[in-house]
């Protein structure tokens, strides 16, 4: 069965357009797009029909610095560490959501399959330094009030000292006690 009719409108689905007017495009674009439309339903989805996870989220803006567990090494077999800045959007014990400005730390997707972020986060009591794996990302559009990608990550590790601080701090948050970030 062929997905896109040609008695279809294209503005059916306008990313599946690219089918009709583009057919050099490769294969890999192709799977792109139609991932990029997926993650975009389920994100409209999630407004509508409600918002199910686990963990209560506390919605806190902190800086944070991320780079790629698996750094490679350079030539003088010295490891290449590049970091992004970026902030998060919420925060909950297992898991966070940030937005980044780009998805791409030098030519790494952030959110490529297996892949492990290094973050440190800034809270008011010093930084904490944390490994996560990203769930799923979304572009934030150009209508919003910031531009870049959401990406939600889930913690896969953290020293216990580290962790203690965390919940601490999110304690004071679900205690309707903001503190300042700076």
């Amino acid at each position: 069965m062929e997905l896109l009719r040609p008695d279809w409108p294209c503005c059916f689905c306008p990313f599946l357009q690219f089918r009709q007017e583009k057919p050099w495009l490769s294969r890999g674009i192709k799977k792109s797009i139609m991932a990029e439309f997926t993650r975009t339903i389920v994100s409209r989805l999630r407004q509508y029909v409600g918002d199910r996870r686990n963990s209560k989220r506390q919605r806190v803006r902190l800086s944070l610095s991320l780079s790629l567990v698996s750094a490679t090494k350079g030539l003088n077999g010295a490891r290449r560490i590049n970091w992004m800045d970026g902030h998060t959007q919420d925060l909950s014990p297992n898991g966070l959501a940030l937005v980044v400005p780009r998805i791409t730390l030098g030519e790494h997707h952030l959110v490529g399959e297996n892949r492990g972020l290094n973050l440190k986060l800034q809270l008011p009591g010093g930084p904490v330094e944390l490994q996560a794996t990203p769930v799923r990302y979304e572009r934030l559009d150009e209508d919003q009030s910031e531009t870049g990608y959401l990406i939600a990550l889930k913690i896969v590790k953290m020293t216990d000292a580290d962790r203690a601080r965390y919940s601490a701090y999110l304690a004071t948050l679900r205690e309707n006690k903001p503190v300042s970030p700076n």
